[in-house]
């Protein structure tokens, strides 16, 4: 069965290449450059993992990572977030995500963690 994966940012030429990317590696791709998509998308489409980045125009990716990490149904759904404050990986991982992926990054380190995670 094919592993979806729900992707998040605000940036389209981001959101393109991860899109890109991750279906070529036989995953099915949802994205979005809206933050309140997120849950309705996450609800809709039960992704196997979610990719967050982290400073979204209005909202921050952290609290989305927690929102899904409490509700009761996603809670064991990985996530990932993409950020670009690289010495702030601490307080990311607060949130609960479970992997962080700095800015910029390497399209190969993105699937290195999506596949552990999801394997």
């Amino acid at each position: 069965m094919v592993k979806r994966i729900l992707v998040l940012d605000d940036n389209q030429d981001i959101l393109d290449i991860v899109h890109e990317t991750l279906t070529y590696e036989n995953f099915e791709v949802k994205s979005t450059g809206e933050s309140i998509e997120v849950m309705p998308l996450v609800e809709e489409f039960n992704p196997d993992l979610v990719i967050l980045d982290f400073r979204v125009a209005g909202t921050n990716g952290g609290e989305l990572c927690r929102k899904i990490k409490t509700h009761p149904k996603y809670s064991n759904t990985p996530v990932i977030i993409f950020s670009a404050y690289i010495n702030r990986d601490a307080d990311i991982l607060a949130y609960g995500c479970d992997a962080i992926i700095n800015k910029p990054f390497d399209l190969t380190e993105l699937v290195e963690k999506v596949n552990n995670l999801i394997s």
